[in-house]
């Protein structure tokens, strides 16, 4: 977690306030999107997208902690008092570790596709994924526990943070070492295990056979979750590098050191707003449910709130009903 703030002065603070709205607003809207269509569309509850909704709904939970993080970073102290503190670091650090657990679930859930596409089907079930998702979610809660008991407002500092007994600079460093350690090597090395396997099969498979649409359809989903590790990757590890390097070296504190540890701090709620768009990009039928959403949104908007509005008939033809069909009411495609 964060080391208490370092004021920003001038355009600074301004600058800070811009970039933390755009990215909260962003990844807001986006990540609402992604559970909505998730949610409402039939043909969109696969095994994959189950996970991808826990994901999103990870993402939309922490990114709802930067308006708290950026109010800190301006006024330099934390003006919420001693439970909502204990709150944010909670749901913060709990949904960092969701993600990444999720990550490395879909994962696995490729490898299983892929490697093992027969025996797997009976664990690729959408109640399989359900119960799977109950765990990390758990599991996630179990993890940081830590964060539960020992964050609070500091006195010194008047930030939230956390306040480690004595002796501090152990518990401290064994904190950073258990978080990077559970919370993004442990798994990347799992993620990365999964992939390398995936590459080893699919290399021998294509070589002996042509690829089936089923096979080519698993392509573009592991190619999409393979896109969405690799952008997580990109944005935490920054963060985790200068944890990591403030264990060995002391770094001063000062107004260019203080907008080092913002980039890779926001950087890490950017990683946030951009999933959705991956799912977008990347994903034939999380693009389509978009659109649907955006064309009723249109719809929705053009008609107004009031549809009493007069109409002008042909007489000699019978009047026409034209119905607007809810994502929600949507059949499988």
């Amino acid at each position: 977690m964060s080391t208490q703030s370092v004021p920003f002065e001038g355009s600074s603070t301004l600058m800070t306030a811009l970039i933390s709205i755009t990215v909260f607003v962003a990844g807001l809207v986006g990540n609402t999107l992604a559970i909505y269509v998730v949610l409402c569309y039939a043909k969109m509850k696969t095994v994959t997208n189950i996970y991808i909704l826990n994901l999103a709904v990870a993402d939309e939970l922490y990114i709802l902690g930067l308006p708290f993080l950026t109010t800190q970073n301006v006024l330099s102290y934390w003006p919420f008092g001693s439970f909502l503190c204990r709150v944010v670091m909670t749901a913060d650090s709990m949904n960092q570790f969701t993600s990444i657990f999720c990550l490395t679930v879909m994962s696995v859930d490729r490898y299983l596709a892929v490697v093992h596409p027969i025996r797997s089907t009976k664990w690729r079930h959408p109640r399989v994924a359900k119960l799977v998702s109950a765990a990390v979610w758990a599991m996630s809660f179990i993890v940081v526990l830590p964060v539960v008991l020992f964050s609070d407002v500091q006195e010194t500092f008047n930030s939230c943070n956390m306040i480690w007994p004595e002796p501090k600079d152990v518990w401290s460093t064994a904190f950073i070492l258990y978080t990077a350690t559970v919370g993004f090597f442990g798994p990347l090395l799992i993620i990365c295990l999964c992939y390398l396997l995936i590459i080893i099969k699919v290399k021998s498979s294509s070589a002996r056979v042509g690829f089936t649409k089923r096979r080519r359809s698993e392509r573009k989903v592991t190619r999409m979750v393979v896109v969405i590790v690799v952008v997580f990757v990109l944005c935490w590890l920054p963060f985790f590098i200068i944890n990591m390097v403030n264990l060995m070296v002391i770094i001063p504190e000062s107004s260019v050191t203080a907008g080092i540890y913002f980039f890779a701090v926001i950087l890490t709620y950017a990683n946030s707003c951009a999933n959705p768009m991956l799912y977008g990009f990347l994903s034939d039928n999380f693009k389509q449910s978009f659109r649907k959403v955006c064309q009723s949104f249109s719809a929705g908007l053009e008609t107004g709130p009031n549809s009493n509005k007069t109409t002008v008939v042909n007489q000699d033809k019978p009047p026409t009903v034209t119905t607007l069909t809810t994502p929600c009411s949507v059949a499988p495609q």
